[in-house]
């Protein structure tokens, strides 16, 4: 397996982008279209924008955004072919790195409460399962 660079987000990389992100979250709905994800997070500390990159291919990627109060990771997805070497763990690195540089205290994602295998993952690298109510308004 090549060695995986973590490195901001590039217009070169677009195509790649929507491809993986299309791929990893097939069932997303249509208000989380990758193309119209990546224009807004443009607008909004685009460098919290992260891909991993394996010899030229993007491999996975990442996002993150400090609101002042807390940070938020988005979207962290790994090619099927790249899981279980480290990009993941790679990629969180990074965008808490990122974060931490704004001065944020505190990150917060979100995942389907079915989904135990992403959950052990975030578990294992010091996340804490919170008991939250997660509310949502479409605008």
């Amino acid at each position: 397996m090549p060695t995986v660079d973590i490195r901001p987000f590039t217009a070169d990389d677009h195509a790649s982008l929507v491809s993986l992100w299309k791929e990893v979250f097939a069932d997303d709905p249509p208000w989380n279209e990758p193309s119209e994800i990546i224009k807004r997070k443009l607008t909004v500390q685009p460098e919290l924008l992260l891909v991993a990159v394996a010899s030229t291919k993007l491999v996975g990627a990442v996002m993150g955004g400090f609101d002042g109060v807390r940070g938020w990771v988005h979207h962290l997805a790994v090619h099927p072919e790249y899981r279980r070497n480290g990009t993941a763990r790679l990629l969180m690195r990074a965008v808490e790195n990122g974060l931490k540089n704004l001065g944020c205290p505190k990150v917060n994602l979100q995942v389907r409460s079915t989904n135990a295998s992403v959950i052990a993952f975030y578990k294992a690298i010091g996340y804490d399962l919170e008991e939250r109510a997660s509310l949502g308004k479409r605008l």
